[in-house]
């Protein structure tokens, strides 16, 4: 049909990903950047302290996920895909303006530190809303038999965004010495996001629409299904916490294994390939062989071997072991987590799809994805023990495979009925 197939062209695809990209190259580029940022907004006579202040702040940018979801997510079941990803784009624009140009501590004071932590509310906001209308986009498009493939570009998006990050910020540290990198090289990677942003937001103006205007949608209640939200949530919370423990590898490099900062900023781009890979092979597999297998066989290896990796680490520190601990994390996150995010789309009825997968991403991603980095950065500190992020992700593990066992086969379900 002539309509499916400029759905499904490749403009189509390139400009849902060039948008989220963009989103999670400026989120995902605050995580990386932490030390530095927090010694331009947050100083202390510890430098433990600084870093602290400056991880927290990162997970309040997941305070205001919620009610992205809640809000976006409901404009994009209303209103369309199109309008709701175009609305993201115009908040991450705020954002990343704020965080780009704000002053630093010494030089305006406490009005510093109050402006970057509404740049990161707007930014939560925006990436609340984005996920879900980005995702559901993706499936809505697809041909028959390609829904998890086309979704598994949602997240390898986001492999772009890590490479993107890690390419800059590895490029900065090597052209930069501390000092600059500290006073304005970490600025540099924001400034570039607001001048791709335009870009972005041209190729989406010019997208289809997947929520046909005048279809007959059968009304659905978000309460009638909240089983699969619930299960969706923690679904994401294993996904979420691995993910975020692996954005936090550059940092845990500097600050626990005294690494070099480029062998460190190196691990940014192999994690971001890692990503890219891993998602797209995940939404190949979850295509050929079905949602559950795909989703719980790398679960399962990944809760086995995160204590190893973490113990590999913390005995051999090298950028080989490095490297090999952040491939090895995030093919196992991105495979699992490109089928989960096929599946609570296809649960859910057409009126209420965006709505509850943004409302299941947003819940689990602040609640676990806004916390993680400063609960090993504390476990760290407390136990003195190098391997302790890796506790956190077995533990969180064990819980999404239950939920993972839960959940349904729906590869071959109907998802226009």
């Amino acid at each position: 049909m002539q309509a499916t197939a400029k759905k499904t062209s490749m403009k189509v695809v390139a400009a849902t990903v060039a948008g989220n990209a963009l989103e999670f190259f400026d989120f995902v580029t605050y995580a990386f950047f932490a030390v530095y940022i927090g010694q331009t907004f947050f100083p202390a006579s510890d430098p433990f302290t600084s870093l602290l202040a400056s991880v927290a702040v990162f997970g309040v940018g997941f305070v205001f996920r919620p009610l992205g979801g809640i809000v976006i997510g409901a404009y994009a079941d209303r209103a369309g895909r199109r309008p709701a990803m175009l609305l993201t784009i115009v908040l991450i624009t705020v954002g990343t303006m704020g965080l780009a140009l704000t002053p630093s501590y010494a030089s305006i004071g406490i009005a510093a530190p109050i402006i970057v932590i509404v740049c990161r509310l707007v930014q939560g906001l925006a990436l609340g809303g984005e996920v879900g209308p980005a995702s559901v986009f993706l499936i809505e498009a697809a041909p028959d038999g390609k829904r998890g493939f086309y979704s598994s570009w949602q997240l390898a998006s986001q492999g772009i965004a890590v490479l993107a990050a890690g390419i800059l910020g590895l490029a900065l540290s090597l052209m930069l010495d501390k000092a600059a990198l500290s006073a304005w090289g970490w600025r540099v990677p924001f400034m570039l996001c607001m001048l791709l942003v335009p870009v972005a937001f041209y190729l989406r103006r010019s997208m289809p629409e997947t929520l046909e205007e005048g279809a007959k949608v059968e009304p659905a209640r978000l309460g009638d299904h909240t089983r699969v939200i619930v299960l969706a949530i923690l679904l994401i919370l294993g996904g979420t916490v691995s993910t975020y423990v692996s954005n936090y590898m550059t940092t845990y490099a500097i600050s626990t294994l005294h690494l070099p900062s480029s062998v460190s900023l190196t691990a940014t781009v192999v994690g971001g390939v890692a990503l890219f890979v891993g998602a797209l092979a995940g939404g190949w597999l979850a295509d050929r062989y079905g949602r559950r297998v795909t989703m719980l066989w790398p679960r399962l290896l990944l809760t086995l071997t995160a204590w190893p990796l973490f113990l590999l680490l913390a005995h051999q520190p090298s950028a080989g072991t490095l490297y090999f601990a952040t491939t090895m994390l995030t093919v196992l996150t991105a495979i699992g987590s490109a089928a989960s995010l096929v599946v609570i789309p296809e649960l859910l009825p057409k009126s209420i799809r965006a709505t509850g997968l943004s409302i299941a991403y947003a819940i689990g991603v602040s609640l676990f994805g806004g916390t993680t980095q400063f609960v090993i950065t504390w476990l760290l500190k407390v136990t003195g023990d190098p391997t302790s992020p890796a506790w956190y992700v077995t533990v969180t593990s064990v819980i999404t495979l239950a939920a993972m066992w839960a959940m349904p086969e729906t590869r071959t379900r109907n998802i226009d009925a």
